[in-house]
């Protein structure tokens, strides 16, 4: 944590030197009000009054005046402290593999990037204020207390360790139900994200009920373990209270018997210990407050550690590779299980080659391990066994970057962001002018339909592209992987919401117009892929077979049974 606030030392600095300023004020003014009773009152001198009255409403400014920078100092570096930390949280989340996210779950990574951040925001701005402002009032409330008689500092000193008692005793029954606090948030964050993002499944299946029952659990959780918390530290203030009501009776017990015994202590001496004690005991009242803080501070600290600490498990290529080839792709033996069923292998034994500029196909049953298989080649996952080579060269030997600037990625479900059509087919290429992004909307057969949205390319497409079609946003994703001109484009049964007119269409576009680009596609129907120069067949796994449409209805039973099983529902559709 310090190294964050390093940067910031000059503002932590000065936020406590202004608030000595205030403090001193602040121990003051009971003084002043002693000389104003005993004086200006009991003893007749008006002057005084005004005197020390003027004074004190100087003193009170220039107090105003220091606090109100010791608070702006304070908010600058608290909040320039969060800002850095959300920065690298979010930088490290984007490094993370998909098996690391979804070993946090998103609810949990978005609720240790908002909330948990500013817990610890409060907690470095209580530090360098109210922190320093509690510890310097009550030492100075103490001498303050001391000099106006010895006896009042020692009635002080009998109430002090009763209430630390107090404070420690509740702040450790609550402790851990901070960190039970941000895991319950973390649910919610869950809760919401999902039914929010299938809102209209929700809504398809008239699941309403079940959704904020989901809901309702989460929330009831949270409030469950608030409520435990703060039902503990309800008892602390009435604690506090009564040992300071006791203190004070004390104070004016001893106080007025040492008037009485002519002890020299003036009843405006009395008057200010009673607001020095005061002081005392609400900054100790007060520093409880701080230490909750803290303590819940503690637990997002800890939290938020937790996701800087995490290294991203891909190792990455440091130099990049020199080749004379662009597009090649091969995969050796190349066998792979998902980290979290290590003993239940996905792809097994997988060896094929494909030449630079070739379109091969991929088709296989669900489940066969179709879209595991490409996931590997621009490393979402690593291979468990075996190489994946590009270009001739081990992906993990690219720096990712390199890598993933090589590769096109469409996938089946199709991902746009809140913003024009226009942008959003340039997300890749931000440097595209118009016309390049108009050729690639050609080129995946979706200009037709942009120009025919309100203002065309500029058009602002709705939270996650729910005001297009399936096939819309299929279109407008291939558009923006094409723009990227990658040496291997990808697509995970990117075309499925496509009729075959218009997908036919663009497979044709994209073998003129994207000669040297290898092709990757993963498909479920036959005539999406018949055309391509290689096709691989998976079952259970493993490759069960590979060659053209027409070699494969030779000699292949898998692939035969799929052509026959497809034909039969088109005539049965028909």
């Amino acid at each position: 944590m310090l190294r964050y606030l390093k940067k910031y030392w000059l503002y932590c600095l000065l936020a406590p030197l202004f608030m000595l300023g205030e403090i001193a004020m602040d121990m003051w003014q009971p003084a002043m009000m002693a000389i104003i009773v005993d004086e200006g009152v009991l003893g007749g001198e008006l002057s005084v009054i005004w005197s020390e009255g003027l004074r004190m409403l100087l003193l009170v400014a220039f107090g105003g005046t220091c606090g109100v920078l010791c608070g702006v100092f304070a908010n600058v570096a608290a909040q320039r402290f969060g800002n850095d930390v959300r920065k690298d949280l979010f930088a490290r989340v984007m490094d993370f593999s998909f098996q690391q996210t979804d070993q946090f779950t998103t609810g949990s990574l978005v609720t240790r990037i908002t909330n948990d951040v500013t817990q610890v925001e409060q907690m470095v701005m209580m530090s360098v204020r109210s922190a320093v402002r509690c510890v310097l009032m009550f030492f100075g409330g103490i001498y303050m207390l001391y000099l106006q008689s010895p006896r009042f500092a020692l009635v002080a000193a009998c109430g002090l360790p009763v209430i630390a008692a107090f404070v420690i005793l509740f702040l450790r029954a609550v402790s851990p139900l901070f960190t039970v606090i941000q895991q319950r948030l973390d649910q919610i964050n869950c809760a919401v994200q999902e039914n929010l993002a299938g809102a209209r499944v929700v809504k398809a299946y008239v699941k309403e009920e079940r959704a904020l029952e989901q809901f309702s659990k989460a929330n009831d959780g949270l409030c469950s373990v608030n409520l435990q918390a703060q039902t503990k530290l309800a008892f602390l203030n009435p604690c506090v209270n009564m040992v300071l009501n006791l203190c004070t009776v004390g104070v004016l017990y001893v106080g007025g018997v040492t008037v009485q015994t002519g002890g020299g202590v003036t009843p405006g001496q009395v008057m200010a210990a009673i607001t020095y004690l005061s002081l005392i005991l609400m900054r100790v009242i007060f520093m409880a407050n701080i230490f909750q803080t803290f303590t819940r501070a503690a637990a997002s600290w800890k939290r938020i550690q937790e996701v800087l600490d995490t290294q991203p498990i891909l190792r990455l290529g440091t130099v990049s590779p020199r080749t004379q080839q662009r597009g090649e792709i091969e995969f050796r033996h190349v066998s792979f299980a998902y980290p979290d069923a290590p003993d239940q292998p996905v792809l097994r034994d997988i060896s094929f080659r494909v030449e630079p500029g070739q379109t091969v196909a991929i088709i296989g049953s669900t489940g066969s391990g179709k879209s595991s298989l490409i996931q590997l080649i621009p490393r979402f996952y690593d291979a468990a066994e075996g190489q994946v080579l590009v270009d001739g060269v081990d992906v993990k030997a690219f720096p990712l970057e390199e890598l993933r600037d090589k590769v096109g990625f469409v996938q089946q479900q199709a991902e746009l962001f809140s913003r024009s059509i226009q942008e959003n087919i340039a997300w890749g290429a931000e440097n595209a002018d118009k016309e390049m992004v108009r050729r690639a909307a050609r080129i995946a057969q979706a200009e037709d339909f942009i120009l025919r949205t309100p203002a065309g390319y500029d058009t602002k497409v709705t939270e996650s592209g729910h005001s297009l079609s399936g096939g819309q946003k299929q279109r407008l994703c291939i558009a923006r992987a094409v723009l990227k001109r990658p040496e291997i484009l990808i697509m995970d049964d990117a075309s499925s919401a496509l009729d075959l007119k218009t997908e036919a269409a663009l497979h044709g576009a994209l073998s003129r117009e994207l000669t040297g680009t290898t092709k990757v596609i993963v498909a479920q129907r036959v005539a999406s892929v018949k055309n391509a120069d290689k096709i691989l067949v998976l079952e259970d796994g493993r490759l069960s077979a590979c060659g053209t449409h027409q070699e494969l209805l030779r000699t292949s039973a898998v692939y035969g049974e799929i052509c026959r099983s497809q034909l039969k529902q088109e005539v049965s559709a028909s």
